[in-house]
């Protein structure tokens, strides 16, 4: 899936279909708070996880989610759905 790039002040989104993530690939500024919006369109619940960003949210079936990071130092931070590891991977560029 394309990169998706956020500016200071948007909010990147990314929506969970079929047991995915779609964009997979986040683009956002670095040393700044992030918010991303995710969307959960399956009909099943998944969990928004990152090791790395220490963040595990909850996603119902058609629900919405926010998740708050950062400031982000420049770098990659992977993030995936934890009932669905082997379909939805993802990450976050920090630029």
């Amino acid at each position: 899936a394309a990169a998706t790039p956020a500016r200071a002040g948007e909010m990147p989104v990314s929506v969970f279909t079929p047991h995915r993530f779609y964009p997979d690939r986040l683009v956002a500024p670095a040393g700044q708070k992030l918010r991303i919006g995710i969307r959960n369109s399956d009909d099943t619940a998944d969990e928004f996880e990152s090791t790395g960003l220490s963040r595990e949210k909850l996603v119902a079936p058609g629900g919405r989610i926010t998740v708050f990071v950062g400031p982000l130092d420049p770098g990659s931070y992977q993030f995936f759905g934890d009932f669905h590891r082997d379909t939805a991977p993802g990450v976050i560029e920090a630029k």
